[in-house]
């Protein structure tokens, strides 16, 4: 068993303060010294960048729907082992979860695998009274669910505040805070939610700064440690990346590997030329390519932010170096490349940027013409285009993408529809899409996936090695895919 004191942070609704008291309360607690680990409810990638900032360690994510629920207290434990406090940031209301399927994946669902406390942040700003039978309805929807205070935002006034606590002295759930308006805690948005920490580094450790005061000043911090710390042991099955991948092709019937055509041309050898200068894979010798570690070059960056920390560390251990480049910035692709992972961002930011970095982009597309394995997720499936919003992108694929106005958002089902570098044709996954940009045509080919929820089309594009979607997924659901990506990086 493993004891890991942990608070679930939750809301009646989005907007209501979740990242603010959550964030704030990481930051408090690790500048009071204690080890804290950061989590989040569902597929998010930009609340785990704050909770980074305010612990030093990943921010991770907690998923029911793309993981399944019998992953996520060993996702938890590994996040979070060694450390004295867990915060776990739910995803909008506390019930609310994937469309149509009950409890799945929400706040509330993961509260209860985690058996894990949950404070309920309420936006006060427009009542007093009422907020009783507010929290008495939360509190008492689900008793599987353990509501073990409220931290009350946006309180208006001292006034203000005392009304709130003796409506709440009716409800049985005890204030642990209560927090005043407050502008310096504020983060920016735009057109899909917070302004990432790797955009605005400075300002965001302000911003971090401001919110872990402004807990630490107006919450009862021993009090929601005495709640963490209340919460009862949970079997010690910690998940191991090491462990996944040794199982991924350990069962009785392993995931093929076919050999692909090196060239998007079936049977059509590449000429010399094609490889410029790109440090395309390096000569083979069966004794050497036993033992090596491919270099897999993963975008970072401020253009793409968004990444699962259990995927790099799942191609570490099947066998990887795993070294990040900047496509803003650097000209060429670490030495040695033999494979490149694109995830997810805001390439349509920064796409004049991205543009203008002629050399990385040459560079990309000789790699990828090269035979070598390229996986590129929503954002990189934009830099992979012939162009974003008009300006040229790296060319791989015969698609163009744009801005539009509509957010295209929400979990997929998806079946993989050709072999390639991540999954065998009719291997099954779990994932999501969050954007608001479109490319033409949406599938090549040789789609890359065929969705199944919530409606049935086609989507993506495998020609060769490259694979690219705008489907988000999360490896630790299917560790199979960094081995088989790693496998195809050694040839």
């Amino acid at each position: 068993m493993v004891n890991i004191p942990r608070l679930v942070v939750a809301a009646p609704s989005s907007g209501s303060g979740k990242t603010t008291v959550a964030t704030g309360l990481m930051a408090a607690f690790a500048a009071r010294g204690l080890a804290v680990s950061g989590h989040k409810v569902g597929p998010d990638y930009i609340d785990p960048g704050f909770h980074t900032l305010a612990t030093g360690r990943p921010g991770r994510n907690l998923d029911a729907y793309m993981c399944g629920p019998d992953l996520v207290a060993p996702l938890f434990a590994h996040g979070a082992r060694g450390c004295g406090l867990a915060v776990v940031e739910g995803v909008m209301g506390l019930y609310d979860g994937a469309s149509g399927l009950g409890e799945l994946a929400s706040t509330a669902h993961v509260a209860k695998l985690l058996r894990a406390p949950v404070v309920l942040v309420v936006d006060a700003s427009s009542q007093s009274r009422s907020v009783a039978a507010l929290v008495h309805g939360f509190a008492s929807w689900d008793t599987g669910v353990r509501i073990g205070g409220v931290i009350l935002n946006k309180v208006g006034s001292d006034r203000h505040e005392a009304l709130l606590r003796e409506a709440l002295e009716e409800s049985g759930v005890p204030v642990l805070g209560a927090l005043r308006r407050a502008e310096g805690v504020s983060v920016p948005s735009r057109h899909l939610g917070l302004v990432p920490v790797a955009e605005r580094r400075s300002d965001a450790v302000a911003a971090v700064a401001a919110m872990a005061g402004q807990v630490a000043a107006e919450c009862d911090l021993e009090g929601l440690l005495a709640l963490a710390r209340s919460a009862p042991a949970l079997p010690d099955a910690g998940w191991s990346a090491r462990e996944a991948v040794g199982g991924a092709f350990g069962g009785a019937v392993p995931l093929p590997i076919p050999k692909l055509s090196t060239s998007f041309e079936q049977g059509r050898p590449h000429s010399s030329r094609n490889r410029g200068s790109a440090p395309g894979p390096a000569p083979q010798t069966p004794e050497g390519l036993k033992n090596r570690r491919p270099v897999v070059a993963v975008a970072g960056g401020a253009a793409f932010t968004f990444s699962y920390a259990e995927n790099t560390e799942l191609l570490a251990a099947a066998g990887a170096d795993v070294v990040t480049f900047d496509p803003l910035r650097d000209e060429a692709l670490p030495l040695g490349t033999r494979g490149v992972v694109i995830g997810g961002g805001f390439p349509e930011v920064y796409a004049p940027e991205l543009s203008a970095n002629e050399a990385l982009r040459k560079a990309v597309a000789e790699l990828a013409l090269s035979g070598a394995p390229v996986a590129a997720e929503c954002a990189g499936l934009l830099y992979l285009a012939r162009s974003l919003d008009g300006l040229p992108m790296c060319g791989v694929l015969d698609a163009d993408a744009r801005m539009t106005k509509r957010l295209t958002l929400g979990y997929r089902d998806a079946v993989a529809l050709t072999d390639n570098v991540l999954a065998p044709a009719g291997a099954r996954m779990r994932g999501h899409e969050f954007h608001r940009t479109v490319i033409e045509p949406g599938a090549g080919d040789e789609p890359a996936w065929g969705m199944h929820r919530p409606e049935r089309r086609v989507e993506g594009f495998v020609r060769g090695n490259v694979h690219a979607s705008y489907l988000h997924t999360h490896w630790a659901a299917s560790p199979g895919t960094a081995a088989r990506f790693v496998e195809r990086c050694r040839g």
